[in-house]
């Protein structure tokens, strides 16, 4: 049996009424009981079998307690160097369903950048590089870094890394784009391709392994660093 013990400000997962410990033999503790109640119950849906492969909250929060903290720098500028080549920023010239769906997916992320964070960025078509102003990378970071809990910026950059954008993940973070947009917005070519050609099986189940680890990640980040009012 899988469940929550709150011990002063920290929500431990308990497995059989024991302390769950993490990799390093640190407490599977989190900083908000909604965060500790997910990863519980990830535990509570395995039927006998551990598969660290199928449990993406347990493996984010591992990965937040036992490492990032101590490297919390490198974390943040890992995350804000996809500011400078941002998937968002570069369109494709053709065809025109495409040029149009990245619009529609991707131009909104870019408004959102401008309105409540005061970044700007360029865009470039076919292979040629956008040199990106220094403000906005600069404003990136500060809203990356003002992610304080380890847990939520282990989560915060599974979400980066899972859509290749930077972007992306702060609309969503900052509850411009939900879950599923979120992610259809990192998947604009791919999606116009299999639409296109057709989809394989493998690419398919791909697919749905990014989109379990992106939603996983979405809901542990949010119930740690819900969205300012």
């Amino acid at each position: 049996t899988a469940g929550v013990e709150t011990r002063g400000d920290r929500h431990l997962v308990v497995l059989d009424g024991r302390q769950a410990l993490t990799p390093a033999r640190h407490p599977l503790a989190l900083a908000s009981r909604a965060a500790a109640e997910l990863v519980a119950a990830e535990w509570a849906a395995r039927a006998g079998t551990i598969d660290p492969a199928e449990m993406p909250l347990t493996r984010i929060a591992n990965v937040g307690i036992d490492r990032v903290g101590a490297v919390r720098d490198e974390v943040v500028e890992d995350i804000v160097k996809y500011a400078r080549s941002d998937l968002v920023c570069y369109r494709a010239s053709g065809p025109e369903g495409l040029v149009e769906r990245e619009n529609l997916h991707w131009s909104p992320v870019l408004e959102h950048l401008r309105a409540a964070h005061g970044a700007r960025f360029a865009l470039s078509e076919g292979l040629g590089f956008a040199e990106q102003p220094e403000t906005s990378v600069e404003a990136v970071r500060r809203a990356v870094a003002a992610i304080e809990d380890p847990v939520a910026l282990a989560a915060f950059h599974t979400l980066t890394t899972i859509a290749g954008s930077v972007l992306i993940a702060l609309a969503l973070a900052d509850g411009a784009l939900d879950v599923e947009a979120a992610f259809a917005a990192s998947c604009v070519e791919e999606d116009w391709n299999a639409r296109l050609w057709g989809e394989d099986a493998e690419a398919a189940a791909r697919r749905a392994r990014r989109l379990a680890e992106f939603r996983a990640a979405a809901g542990l980040f949010s119930a740690l660093h819900p969205p300012a009012a």
